[in-house]
């Protein structure tokens, strides 16, 4: 399986490309990662140094791929946090160009936007981009609760009202595709205190994931659990096969990330909960 990786970079810690290639080549998968930021550490810190890439940067770096004739052999486009709208646009001509080389490559977005606590933190204009260009575009999209929310145009604080929400996205997103929908981070009225929610919409059918709610705070863990989620549907073809695999290795490294006390997640140390989970976590039909 051939990967082309497009999101943030990190020198320090695990987001973005730091966190999705090396889960997706432990699991065999060849990674080509196209960096739209280079930062020391992610931004959850008091600060950080490095720069923002530009779309011209982004496309002239799939123009080299591309001359390398490998496009033909792309899989999927996986993309993540987008530094500028320049860079979004050339994320989509990274993909209209893999599928036109491909018919058969997918591409997962995972929108991201922002999340509850905290709201809207990357720049203005991109929250539009993603609900109006990104996604009507994908054929896998990986929001959290808040993203699901801002993307349908709806609330999604009951199971009834998050699949109404995920079907509404559905709708919007490319004709033809897989049109599959992971929202992470969900909790709804249904959602015991101790436990946190996924929940998987393909093809008319959805399905839940329960696990332990763990006492951690950090980032990355959405940008690995794409990722996964994207290696395991194009595996297996199946969104509940994927759900169930994606979610009990993520949670098998942020179990160990907050057995360690660790700020940032343990993408190596806890490495073989992306090949064999130490706890398989089965998925319900709701």
């Amino acid at each position: 399986m051939n990967i082309l990786s497009i999101q943030s970079w990190v020198a320090y810690g695990h987001v973005g490309n730091a966190a999705a290639a090396f889960p997706l080549q432990r699991l065999g998968a060849e990674v080509w990662a196209v960096n739209t930021v280079q930062f020391s550490n992610h931004t959850g810190y008091d600060g950080w140094t490095g720069q923002v890439f530009t779309g011209d940067q982004v496309s002239v770096l799939i123009d080299g791929i591309e001359a390398r004739g490998a496009l033909p052999r792309c899989d999927a486009v996986l993309s993540g946090y987008m530094g500028d709208a320049g860079i979004c646009a050339a994320i989509l001509d990274a993909a209209a160009r893999v599928r036109r080389a491909n018919p058969g490559a997918v591409y997962c977005c995972d929108p991201v936007i922002g999340d509850e606590g905290g709201g809207v933190f990357v720049r203005p204009g991109i929250p539009e981009f993603m609900r109006d260009r990104a996604v009507p575009e994908a054929d896998i999209a990986t929001p959290n609760l808040f993203e699901l929310e801002y993307l349908s145009g709806q609330g999604a604080r009951t199971l009834a009202a998050a699949k109404q929400a995920v079907a509404r996205l559905q709708a919007g997103m490319r004709p033809g595709g897989l049109r599959s929908v992971l929202v992470t981070s969900l909790r709804t009225d249904a959602t015991p205190a101790d436990a946190i929610d996924m929940l998987a919409g393909e093809a008319g059918a959805f399905f839940l994931l329960r696990t332990p709610l763990l006492p951690l705070s950090v980032n990355g863990a959405g940008d690995a659990l794409a990722a996964l989620y994207l290696y395991h549907r194009l595996a297996t073809g199946s969104a509940a096969a994927a759900l169930s695999a994606a979610g009990s290795s993520i949670h098998g490294v942020l179990r160990r990330t907050a057995e360690a006390g660790s700020r940032e997640i343990l993408t190596v140390a806890a490495q073989d909960e992306f090949v064999r989970p130490s706890v398989a976590y089965a998925v319900m039909a709701v």
